[in-house]
């Protein structure tokens, strides 16, 4: 979900978080620095799905500059979105004894065997913007409130499409993220609740059909592994099925960047251009799909900044290492079928052609030249 750390990502969050390390002596250093780690600090694990998505190989780059920043030693994988290569990497670093290992899963229900192995050595687990399932062996959880990913991307169809006075029938056709990520819930959920009233009056239609019956059924529109190719094929199939030179789709709910990429390049392939080209959500403010705003071929895209993740979850991972309480904002959200995991959420923010400079170039998150500007 987004390209490799630039100069300014981190920049802030490694001088914020060392300043607060500056005050800190030799006695810190004592309880976190064994002489097995030949003076380098701890060890901290860091497990991501995979570097072909921009957002995670982004991510992944971003913590461990962090966190090598604050002094431990980084152990970074990307696992290439399969489930036995992530848990084969895991158990890889398991058996070096790190302090902490932070985890963006694969499939979130899938770990709980090599995660036990870590809690029996007393490692902490922290999960990275995926919630890990089915398992006590995961201590804090680190994300974007997620449901609200959801209702922003909802409610700007609303007020694109002009809901609220509009008397229909618009098509519409709604994507899901893969049916293995426990966040995508949490995205179509959100989204749902805010267009189901419409759904329910008739105001939006969807032709091809592929349209829950509930949210419960949101896997039914699952697109795996978030990949573009397949959303692209998905989005032709329904294009060349249930649309013409008259009947046109008027709005996409996407999830995520990669899905809304593979759609606006279905939409090009099917000859929608300026005049017609439908309301498209996203998420993760990818660079090709901030470029795309700004060319008119996408809506808009929930921006979750990374950098704020990153620093957020470095300073759990310092908490940990220090014995010190471990900040977090909820308590209450995330059960994960075993437990209530402590969760820390950020919050996420639309962005469109209207706000696109502000958000993104002048907080240095792009250059106006990376994306057309």
């Amino acid at each position: 979900m987004s390209n490799l750390t630039r100069r300014s990502f981190v920049a802030g969050g490694v001088a914020s978080l060392a300043t607060a390390l500056a005050a800190c002596t030799a006695e810190r250093t004592a309880d976190y620095y064994g002489s097995s780690s030949g003076g380098q600090g701890a060890l901290v694990g860091v497990s991501m799905p995979t570097k072909n998505l921009e957002r995670w190989s982004r991510d992944g780059e971003n913590l461990k500059t962090l966190l090598t920043g604050l002094g431990y030693q980084v152990e970074l994988q990307f696992a290439d979105n399969k489930v036995e290569q992530q848990s084969s990497q895991l158990q890889t670093m398991i058996n070096k004894s790190p302090k902490v290992i932070v985890v963006g899963a694969i499939d979130g229900s899938a770990l709980a065997p090599v995660l036990q192995s870590a809690a029996n050595l007393g490692i902490t687990i922290i999960a990275y913007d995926r919630l890990i399932r089915d398992t006590e062996a995961v201590d804090y959880y680190v994300t974007f409130d997620n449901y609200n990913v959801g209702a922003l991307q909802g409610k700007y169809l609303v007020n694109a499409l002009g809901l609220e006075s509009a008397k229909g029938p618009i098509n519409i056709e709604p994507f899901s993220g893969s049916p293995d990520d426990n966040n995508a819930r949490f995205f179509f959920s959100g989204a749902w609740d805010v267009l189901a009233p419409y759904v329910k009056a008739g105001t939006l239609v969807c032709p091809s059909g592929k349209m829950p019956a509930s949210v419960d059924d949101w896997q039914s529109i699952g697109i795996q592994a978030w990949s573009n190719t397949t959303a692209q094929a998905e989005m032709e199939n329904r294009l060349n099925s249930f649309y013409s030179a008259t009947t046109r789709v008027g709005a996409v709910l996407a999830p995520n960047d990669a899905i809304a990429l593979g759609v606006s390049q279905a939409l090009d392939s099917a000859g929608y251009g300026p005049t017609d080209w439908p309301a498209l959500t996203g998420q993760d403010a990818d660079q090709a799909n901030v470029a795309n705003i700004v060319a008119g071929r996408q809506s808009m895209t929930v921006f979750k900044d990374t950098r704020k993740l990153g620093e957020r979850c470095a300073a759990m991972v310092d908490q940990i290492i220090k014995s010190e309480q471990v900040e977090v904002n909820d308590t209450d959200s995330y059960d994960n079928g075993v437990k209530v995991v402590p969760a820390y959420l950020l919050e996420p923010v639309t962005v469109d052609a209207g706000n696109v400079k502000e958000v993104l170039v002048d907080s240095g998150y792009y250059s106006a030249g990376e994306i057309g500007l």
